[in-house]
């Protein structure tokens, strides 16, 4: 209790930030709101400053892509209107077994590759893994902005590595944070197969 007393007291204001409005993304995500992009925007930008200082620079990169995915994103929801028109709204899909293979081959490439620059040239820590995370949750959050069905099965894993990850830096806040992603995943997996079958049964 002493140690998770000691972890908040030595949270910062900016890592609280980060946290509250990247849990307020995944929680709107997963309930098809539009307004997930902009909270991951806010969450994602302070994110990136707070991984650039804990030497996780897969970490900080990442965070700065989540960036254009958020804008990308809220575009793509809102049927890339600037009015938000519902009857031009993105549907969800799934993707064929080829399109998962293809995209497991590619992160364990940029995994590796990445991995091996990073533990050469770099002080990053845990290089290999923050690179798994890194690149899986890259393609992951494409996944998202197009609306496929299985990226929360990615996440699934993405989280449970990253939970790993963010004890080690001593991000206790983040870790609890992920250990929430990971239900929120669950329940966004299975509110999200709701409506793929039901917009399959009216196609």
């Amino acid at each position: 209790m002493d140690k998770l007393i000691a972890a908040w007291q030595a949270t910062s204001n900016l890592e609280l930030v980060s946290v509250v409005f990247g849990l307020a993304y995944v929680v709107l995500a997963a309930r098809e709101n539009s307004w997930c992009w902009p909270c991951a925007f806010i969450g994602t930008a302070t994110a990136a400053i707070l991984f650039w200082e804990g030497l996780l620079p897969m970490e900080a990169a990442l965070n700065v892509y989540y960036l254009a995915m958020a804008i990308y994103g809220w575009w793509q929801w809102r049927g890339g209107t600037l009015d938000g028109n519902p009857a031009q709204s993105l549907k969800i899909s799934s993707w064929r077994l080829q399109n998962h293979a293809a995209c497991i081959a590619v992160v364990a490439i940029l995994t590796i590759i990445s991995g091996y620059l990073l533990s050469r040239y770099t002080q990053a820590v845990l290089p290999y893994l923050d690179s798994f995370t890194t690149w899986s949750a890259v393609i992951t959050t494409w996944m998202v902005t197009r609306k496929i069905l299985e990226n929360w099965l990615y996440w699934l894993v993405i989280n449970s590595a990253s939970i790993y990850l963010y004890l080690e830096r001593e991000f206790y806040l983040y870790a609890a944070l992920f250990v929430i992603y990971l239900i929120i995943a669950l329940y966004g997996y299975i509110q999200w197969r709701k409506q793929w079958r039901k917009h399959s049964i009216h196609a």
